[in-house]
C-alpha cells in the first residue's frame, strides 16, 4: 500500500462582478483509494456546495465569490492499494464484451478526435499482437515522437495538434495517447492527479494528467509523458478528456494571484505496510470501474 500526503493551494483576485467557481481538486474516494484525512479551508470563508459523481467519483466543490481575494487550501492523506498483474496476463477486451459504462471511453471527444486517426494507428500498431504490450508500444511511440516542453500548448490544443507539432506537456501526451488507443478500439480515459516523482528540473510540483486504459476488465495506469511515477498517483478527476476534469472551472473575470502551490510526499515505512512509490514493470491498476 502507498500512503501519500498532498497539499494544494490556489489563490485568485476576483473581479468587480464576482465569479462562480467549480473546483475538482479533492482526492476521490474509491474502493482502492481511501482518503484517511483531509482539510479544506477557504480564505475568506464562503458557503460551498459539494457533489460526488456516482460513476467517476469526481468530487465537485461549487462556490460564488464576491470581488476580492480568494484562497483555496486543501490537504489530504490518501492510502492507495494497487492491483498488480504480469503484463502478458492482461488482454485487450473485444468491443462486444465491454461493459456499457466503458463504451463512452471508446468514442471521439473534444481533445481526442480518435476518428481521425484510424489509418495512422493501423499502420503503426495494427499488426502488433493484441494485449497490454500493444498499449505499451503506443505509449513508447508517443514518448519517442513528442518532446516534453513547457508552455508549448494551450487550452485548445488537441491530440491532432500534438501529433503535428510533436511538443507538449503531460495533458497533451495524455490526449494523444488516449486518441491513439481509442482508434485501436481500446477504451482509454483521462485522469488528473499530482506529479509525484517528477524531476525538479521540469519545474515545481504541479497537477498531472495521466491515463487509464481498459484491459483485462480493469483500468490500468499509464503515464504517457513519462515524467512522474504512476505508483505515486492519487486520483482526483476522471473523464473523457481534460474538458471533463479541469481542477478549476471559472465563470467570471479573475486573475491568478500566484501560481498553484502543490506539495506531495509519500510515507516510507514498511513496518506500517507503506511502500515508497517506485517505477514498476508490472501492470498497475487502482480501478475496476
Amino acid at each position: 500500500m502507498v500512503r501519500i500526503h498532498t497539499h494544494i493551494r490556489l489563490c485568485y483576485d476576483v473581479g468587480l462582478q464576482g465569479a462562480d467557481f467549480v473546483f475538482n481538486l479533492q482526492a476521490a474516494q474509491t474502493a482502492q483509494q481511501r482518503v484517511v484525512s483531509e482539510q479544506l479551508n477557504l480564505q475568506p470563508f464562503w458557503y460551498t456546495q459539494e457533489a460526488v459523481d456516482p460513476v467517476t467519483h469526481n468530487r465537485l466543490l461549487r462556490l460564488k465569490a464576491p470581488p476580492g481575494w480568494l484562497a483555496v487550501d486543501y490537504r489530504c492523506t490518501v492510502d492507495v492499494q494497487h492491483h498488480v498483474q504480469a503484463p502478458p496476463e492482461v488482454p485487450e477486451i473485444p468491443v462486444a464484451q465491454l461493459p456499457a459504462a466503458v463504451l463512452p471511453y471508446l468514442y471521439p471527444s473534444r481533445y481526442c478526435p480518435s476518428d481521425a486517426l484510424g489509418a495512422t494507428v493501423m499502420g503503426l500498431f495494427g499488426a502488433l499482437p493484441q494485449g497490454y504490450a500493444r498499449v505499451q508500444a503506443v505509449q513508447a511511440w508517443v514518448r519517442q515522437q513528442v518532446k516534453f516542453t513547457p508552455n508549448t500548448s494551450h487550452s485548445g490544443t488537441s491530440a491532432l495538434d500534438t501529433l503535428r507539432d510533436r511538443v507538449g506537456v503531460c495533458r497533451d501526451f495524455a490526449h494523444l495517447f488516449i486518441a491513439l488507443c481509442r482508434a485501436l478500439n481500446i477504451p482509454a480515459r483521462f485522469v488528473t492527479g499530482t506529479d509525484y516523482g517528477a524531476d525538479p528540473a521540469l519545474g515545481p510540483p504541479d497537477f498531472h494528467a495521466y491515463v487509464e486504459v481498459y484491459l483485462g476488465h480493469r483500468w490500468y495506469l499509464f503515464d504517457p509523458s513519462g515524467t512522474a511515477i504512476p505508483m505515486g498517483f492519487i486520483r482526483i478527476g476522471t473523464g473523457r478528456d481534460a474538458a471533463d476534469v479541469a481542477f478549476a472551472t471559472i465563470f467570471g473575470a479573475i486573475q491568478a494571484a500566484m501560481p498553484p502551490l502543490i506539495e506531495v510526499r509519500a510515507e516510507d515505512d514498511p513496518a506500517q505496510g507503506w511502500e515508497r512509490p517506485v517505477h514498476r514493470t508490472e501492470a498497475l491498476s487502482t480501478a475496476v470501474s
